[in-house]
Order: C-alpha cells, then sequence, then structure tokens
C-alpha cells in the first residue's frame, strides 16, 4: 500500500538522519533538508523522532549525537550497522525454521534480517513484541501473528517490562531467536535491564535456543548480564569471526555455526 512504501522511506530516511549525525557529531537542521531532499518541517519531524529514541540532541537548530549507552541499543541505529552481517547471519538462521513451529522473535534488528525469508517456511506461528517485525509479519500469508503488548519502549520500537513478561510466560514456542549487545568471556550483557528480563523470558519458554551475533558483539561491553553462550542450543555467528573467539568457544564445547554453513564445534 501507498502508505506502507512512505512508511518504509520514513524509517529508512531517518536511519540514514541517525547514521550522519552520529557519523559526523553534530550537523544543522538546514543542511538536513538539503542532503535528504525533505521540508524543514519533515526534518524537525524526524529529528524529533530520533531525539525521543535517545540517539540525538536538538539545540537551536543544532543537531548532536547523544552521548548515551542507549544509541547503540537504538533500532534506528542498530539498523545502520552491520547490514551484510546480520543478512547473512539471518540466511543461516533460517535453516533452523521449520513449517508449522511456532517461533518467537525479539526485537534485534538481526532477527528483522530473517522476515524477508520467511515465507518460504509458512505455515507459521510468529511471536513477537517488536512493533517493526509486527508491521513486516502482518503482510505475510500463512503466518499466525502474535503480538506481545507490555509498556512501549521508543528506542527500541518495541513492548517491555512486566506485563510482556507475563504474557510471554503463557506460551510455549519450539524456538526463539534473539540477539544481545555484548558478549564478554563467553558470556551474553546488554545495556538494558528491562530489555534483559523481556528476553529471558522469551529465552526461557522455548524449547530451542538460537543466538545471533556478528563479530562486533565481542568487541562491546554492557552492564546487564543475560545468559552463558553454553545456555543456548545454536550461537550463529558471522565469517569476519575472529579466530581466537571461534577456537575459545570450540574448547568450551559451544555449538557455533558460522554464517555461510560451516559449522564449529
Amino acid at each position: 500500500m501507498p502508505s506502507d512504501s512512505r512508511h518504509a522511506r520514513q524509517l529508512v530516511r531517518r536511519q540514514m538522519i541517525a547514521e550522519t549525525v552520529i557519523s559526523e557529531g553534530s550537523i544543522r537542521i538546514e543542511d538536513l533538508t538539503e542532503r535528504f531532499g525533505i521540508s524543514l518541517m519533515t526534518a524537525h519531524r524526524d529529528v524529533d523522532d530520533l531525539v525521543g529514541r535517545g540517539i540525538i540532541r536538538k539545540t537551536r537548530g543544532i543537531v548532536t549525537a547523544a552521548p548515551t549507552s542507549l544509541i547503540e541499543s537504538s533500532d534506528a541505529y542498530r539498523a545502520t550497522r552491520q547490514a551484510s552481517e546480520k543478512r547473512s547471519i539471518a540466511e543461516t538462521a533460517i535453516n533452523f525454521v521449520e513449517p508449522g513451529q511456532a517461533i518467537l522473535l525479539d526485537d534485534s534488528t538481526t532477527v528483522q534480517q530473517m522476515t524477508a525469508l520467511l515465507p518460504a517456511k509458512v505455515p507459521l506461528t510468529a511471536i513477537t513484541n517488536s512493533v517493526t517485525l509486527i508491521n513486516e509479519l502482518r503482510e505475510i500469508r500463512d503466518i499466525t501473528l502474535i503480538g506481545l503488548g507490555g509498556q512501549y519502549v521508543n528506542w527500541c520500537n518495541a513492548f517491555m517490562g512486566h506485563i510482556t513478561v507475563s504474557e510471554i510466560r503463557r506460551l510455549r514456542a519450539d524456538t526463539v531467536f534473539l540477539s544481545m549487545s555484548a558478549i564478554v568471556d563467553d558470556i551474553v550483557f546488554h545495556q538494558s535491564p528491562e530489555t534483559v528480563e523481556t528476553k529471558r523470558a522469551m529465552f526461557e519458554c522455548a524449547a530451542k535456543r538460537i543466538l545471533l551475533c556478528d563479530h562486533t558483539k565481542f568487541e562491546r561491553r554492557a552492564l546487564h548480564r543475560f545468559a552463558d553462550l553454553d545456555e543456548f542450543d545454536v550461537v550463529i555467528v558471522d565469517e569476519d569471526i575472529p579466530i581466537t573467539h571461534l577456537t575459545r568457544m570450540r574448547s568450551a564445547g559451544i555449538n557455533v555455526v558460522v554464517a555461510g554453513g560451516k559449522k564449529a564445534g
């Protein structure tokens, strides 16, 4: 539909604005109108949306990157990072989906890459807390879509918190696909405690647990512990994963799948 197309263009444009501001540090709103071919009113709407997600700040017509750990959590920022690696990981992850299954999908942009591949696996039941995924999945025939409600969190465009957790705990899924912010000493972390709580509920109600993580996750740190890598049935990484990490994970008995078909462990 035309409205969906406009919405998609809006999301892409806002992601590009976020990447531009984060890359350059600061930029005038007037410069955004020229660079992206939009009106001043549209530029302010886009900027205000990104400000609301904690990605950027706006002061007297100047837009700057926000000095906050939520930048890396924001869906608008995450969508611009490691896009090719995420696609490759998603193409491997889809091999773990079978027709007739009930699958849980988190709000990560890596998991989001799987949605374009799901039509080949229908019929399915898909369960998610992500508004972005709900909008994409509702267009796919033969998918029974279950949207998880709760408190809406702007920076990740998803529902989180105790209401969401309560809904998740009433369900049982075949497989959960999720991604997190950081992996340190083979332990998975995230900056947001409500994200950890919500994804942990997904993790606990699924028979099979699959982690999607590009190589940059091994270079980051975050505050809140989620799970050990060996608690996952499968850990999917991209081909740029350093051999030192692969060797260590193999030695620990972690079931690692390298996107592209090679299996370690």
